[in-house]
């Protein structure tokens, strides 16, 4: 099994930028990609980014593109979220997720589904004030 920590969530003003991270535990050795999704009150969670297991692929949702920069550091199993330029709309509760080697993602489009991943972390508030 895998264990994801989220940390770095917070209050922060509009413009403003925060770094969120989310180590790994356990059975690391079998984390393939990792991602960052979100979901504000009301609403149902969406995927923010991902990162394959070589950082070579990082994709992102259209509404933080430009703004939100996804890194690992598969020594340290870890995962981070760069948030810049933070916006309203931003404010969420973030989740990392990860998905195990040997089942995906397989195809661009798989990076963005949350069923990709197997394991979640509990979540870091973020919220983004005026």
């Amino acid at each position: 099994q895998v264990q994801l920590v989220e940390s770095g969530g917070g209050l922060v003003q509009a413009g403003g930028s925060l770094r969120l991270s989310c180590g790994a535990s356990g059975l690391t050795f079998s984390i393939n990609a990792m991602g960052w999704f979100r979901q504000a009150p009301g609403k149902e969670r969406e995927f923010v980014a991902s990162i394959s297991r070589s950082g070579g692929n990082t994709p992102y949702a259209d509404s933080v593109k430009g703004r939100f920069t996804i890194s690992r550091d598969n020594a340290k199993n870890t995962v981070y979220l760069q948030m810049n330029s933070l916006k309203l709309e931003d404010t969420a509760v973030y989740y990392c997720a990860a998905s195990r080697l040997g089942l995906g993602p397989y195809s661009s489009s798989d990076y963005y589904s949350p069923n990709q991943y197997n394991y979640w972390g509990q979540g870091t508030q973020v919220t983004v004030s005026s």
